[in-house]
């Protein structure tokens, strides 16, 4: 691997991580391009996370301080009976959206085996999914109310929105920041505030998906086949430039119109995958 490919790789990674457009849709077509497979795809699909967590916790650095402070007085506020602040609140439906979320991913990666991983990652799949989610975002943001913000959020809210999260570890070409969208579409939260707390709930699970391609390479003394550490943390950087534009850019967009532009990608690239699945399969 160059590091031009490299480069590329992170790149695409960086961006569409947090566009709901599916990331793993571009990785499959770049990995494809460049012929790259095996351990490659750990530094491609894992090591890119640290990047773009890193990006979203410099981008959404005062959300990150309120709920980490307010993740503190949640421990008191039982003692106290206080009304929680919005640090507090915020810190609640993170906590909520979070842990079931993180342990049904951690249990297909465990209990899955190498034979359902690949027949899940068939082009085919990918290509469908794509196109299905894209359809269900477009109906949720397009029959969703705007009008909900964060201080409206319940925990069954945040439940709901974060029990989304594994569908797309379990079927790529989902989106995870655009199926948790469209769930909070669907539950009548603005575009922006959708999109924001997307973000943050991802986090603990980019940080989980990292921190095991990081000690899975450190594990093999820097070098899994022709991934090694050093080109892992080179494409951490990289996605994490990246995906600091690629966050500027949909808080942008999310500010000024609707998803609709993210869905009709998310037709043609869909649209692409199954034009291109005999050879992507070959």
């Amino acid at each position: 691997m160059s590091y031009l490919q490299l480069a590329l790789i992170a790149l695409v990674q960086g961006i569409t991580e947090w566009l709901p457009i599916s990331s793993s849709a571009h990785v499959l077509l770049a990995a494809d391009y460049f012929g790259l497979d095996g351990p490659e795809e750990l530094l491609i699909n894992a090591m890119a996370h640290l990047g773009t967590l890193g990006a979203i916790l410099i981008y959404f650095w005062r959300d990150f301080v309120r709920a980490t402070v307010g993740s503190v007085e949640l421990v008191t506020a039982p003692a106290t009976k206080k009304p929680l602040s919005e640090g507090a609140h915020l810190a609640l439906m993170i906590i909520v959206a979070t842990p079931v979320a993180l342990a049904i991913a951690a249990g297909w990666e465990m209990l899955a085996s190498d034979v359902m991983k690949d027949g899940m990652r068939n082009a085919y799949v990918v290509a469908g999914s794509t196109i299905f989610f894209g359809i269900l975002l477009w109906i949720a943001d397009v029959k969703g109310k705007t009008h909900r913000k964060e201080k409206d959020m319940t925990i069954k809210d945040a439940f709901l929105i974060g029990i989304t999260q594994p569908i797309a570890a379990l079927i790529p070409g989902t989106s995870r920041s655009g199926i948790t969208m469209t769930a909070a579409r669907a539950l009548g939260f603005s575009r922006d505030e959708a999109a924001r707390f997307s973000m943050l709930i991802g986090a603990p699970m980019l940080a989980a998906v990292g921190a095991y391609a990081f000690l899975e390479l450190s594990k093999a003394g820097g070098n899994t086949g022709d991934a090694t550490l050093l080109h892992g943390l080179y494409v951490a950087g990289l996605s994490f430039v990246s995906g600091i534009v690629s966050i500027a850019l949909l808080m942008a967009i999310l500010k000024k119109m609707s998803f609709l532009p993210f869905v009709l990608y998310r037709f043609a690239l869909g649209g692409a995958l199954l034009l291109m699945a005999p050879h992507l399969m070959s």
